[in-house]
């Protein structure tokens, strides 16, 4: 059984109203042992709508202020851990690491919700190029990011960007890790190299999707190339999220080849039986 979630959000993160203590409270309830917030912070985010500017900039000394007072209040009955996910782009390198050095993080997660300085989550994306034109983009310029970028504990949903393939242009390619083989390679030899992981994240079972980011294929591939480090999170913005379908992450994880998942403290791995 998978206890430890090392990917949730409160109302810290801009796209979550979730109040922190109530993220606790029904992680302890959902009978875990160790959660770790991972909230957003993604600098230099290339905002579409006005109303929304400033959404992923996060007010960390908040955010540090309110999880210094209520971890001792939960420390008995769960471990409460300090994270961060960090939208990482190429060019601003230099800035993710000052922010990251400033701050007491347990878990640093780096992902990309930008490709080309645009966010995939929105159609224009892939406006004048073909949908698996626009997936091996994002999937190169990760590659660019893991190359460049050093100072994080794992790579989130490696895959994120297949959650967003417009509906209206869905039948014009079906997603095939295999066509994308060659730049997870490059990308998962890298990360294997720097000492780094990646977490398998169940988000897309609830947002209908259907499958965990990243998929069971590219899991097992990284565990063929040698990867080790392996976190497991949810990626709950709201309490009724929190540890979704762990069960089929372990099996995930089982048929894989892991014997174990992992959580990070103070920055350091910890490995534990599944």
């Amino acid at each position: 059984m998978i206890k430890a979630d090392y990917h949730m959000h409160s109302h810290h993160s801009g796209d979550s109203e979730a109040p922190t203590a109530e993220m606790i409270r029904t992680a302890i309830e959902r009978g875990l042992d160790k959660i770790c917030f991972t909230e957003h912070n993604d600098p230099d985010y290339p905002y579409v709508k006005p109303f929304e500017e400033g959404m992923f900039d996060l007010d960390t000394d908040a955010y540090l202020k309110e999880y210094t007072l209520l971890k001792p209040e939960f420390e008995d009955r769960i471990r409460v851990n300090f994270g961060v996910e960090l939208g990482v782009q190429p060019g601003i390198n230099e800035k993710l690491s000052d922010y990251v050095s400033r701050y007491p993080f347990d878990f640093v997660i780096a992902s990309s919700h930008v490709c080309r300085r645009k966010d995939p989550y929105y159609p224009s994306y892939y406006d004048g190029i073909t949908i698996k034109q626009g997936l091996r983009d994002y999937f190169e310029e990760i590659l660019t990011n893991v190359t460049n970028y050093k100072d994080y504990d794992v790579y989130g949903h490696l895959d994120y960007i297949v959650r967003y393939i417009p509906k209206d242009r869905a039948g014009e390619y079906t997603y095939r890790f295999d066509d994308f083989k060659d730049v997870f390679e490059a990308i998962l030899k890298q990360i294997i190299t720097d000492g780094k992981g990646i977490e398998l994240n169940t988000a897309g079972l609830y947002k209908d999707l259907g499958n965990t980011n990243p998929c069971p294929e590219l899991i097992h591939f990284y565990k063929e190339l040698g990867g080790e480090i392996i976190t497991v999170g949810a990626d709950a913005h709201i309490p009724a999220n929190i540890s979704f379908a762990f069960d089929r992450a372990a099996q995930i994880l089982r048929e894989a080849g892991f014997k174990y998942y992992c959580t990070f403290d103070k920055r350091k791995v910890e490995f534990t039986d599944l």
